[in-house]
């Protein structure tokens, strides 16, 4: 696979482009062929029928032997068109001791998603929100749209509030006209069943759907022990001091729940969960999982 990209011209790049390099690299050291696969004209599978699906596209074979509506479903002739889909609320901005904030970690990871896909010559867009849709940047596949992608994430700045489950109805619903595969970033701040039917919402438009959940090692582990003052990022002057040790316990066992509840709707949707930490280098997590996903 080659990688068609000017390094004078990526150079002016340099983080982003860097870490985006090593981690492909990397990762196609020895393997042959993409973890990411494009679509060709063949039957895909069969899914339940739905008000609105078109008649002609109806399994009767099936609905004579199981008397229930199955719609059969094929695969486009295209290559894959990816969306990168970047939480931009001010929970994001979180860093606590790590180099990276959670942000700047949805960058590295996506900025190397989007140098994979593009050196597959795959069409990548990008999408980044908070309570709503700031910008998008559509699915092209040449090689100087690497360096607008680059140009945009490096540009980004974490902020303001945000309610995900309603901006991932509305992308999916509103700004996703064409199915692809959709790639999630975010420290999925929200409840679990409104996440859960988002993301159905997103596989019933026929997107492969990868969720990437990036959390600080801090919001796994609870590490603090002193009385602490936690601030809320996405509302300014919202902060509350409080006995870190006494609330550990159950912050923990209510975190594990969530996340464990979360993961499990993922699979059960057939939605690629991966957790990344801050606290892990991108290209040896990322780098783990398209290694994992290379196998399926």
């Amino acid at each position: 696979m080659a990688l068609l990209f000017d390094p004078t011209e990526l150079a002016r790049y340099g983080g982003l482009t860097l870490v985006a390099r090593n981690v492909v690299e990397g990762f196609l050291t020895g393997i042959h062929r993409s973890p990411f696969k494009g679509f060709s004209v063949e039957f895909a599978e069969h899914r339940q029928y739905y008000p609105g699906d078109e008649i002609r596209h109806l399994d009767w074979r099936l609905l004579a032997k199981t008397d229930r509506y199955y719609i059969k479903e094929y695969e486009e002739e295209t290559n894959l068109k990816a969306y990168l889909v970047i939480d931009a609320s001010g929970s994001m901005g979180y860093k606590g001791k790590q180099k990276l904030s959670k942000f700047q970690y949805a960058q590295q990871v996506a900025a190397s998603m989007a140098y994979l896909m593009l050196a597959q010559l795959d069409a990548v867009g990008l999408v980044t929100h908070d309570t709503r849709v700031t910008g998008i940047v559509p699915p092209k596949t040449s090689s100087k749209h690497l360096l607008h992608l680059l140009r945009t994430l490096e540009g980004m700045t974490p902020g303001g509030e945000t309610a995900l489950a309603p901006i991932w109805h509305s992308i999916a619903g509103q700004h996703l006209k064409r199915r692809g595969m959709v790639i999630l970033l975010s420290d999925c701040f929200d409840k679990v069943d409104d996440l859960a039917r988002a993301l159905q919402h997103l596989k019933h438009r026929n997107h492969d759907v990868l969720l990437f959940h990036i959390l600080a090692p801090e919001e796994v582990e609870f590490p603090f022990k002193n009385p602490t003052k936690f601030r809320n990022l996405e509302v300014n002057g919202q902060e509350i001091t409080t006995d870190a040790r006494r609330l550990r316990e159950e912050y923990l066992k209510n975190f594990e729940e969530y996340r464990q509840t979360l993961k499990r709707k993922a699979d059960d949707l057939q939605v690629d969960y991966v957790m990344l930490r801050t606290d892990d280098p991108v290209d040896r997590a990322l780098g783990a999982y398209l290694a994992r996903r290379n196998l399926k």
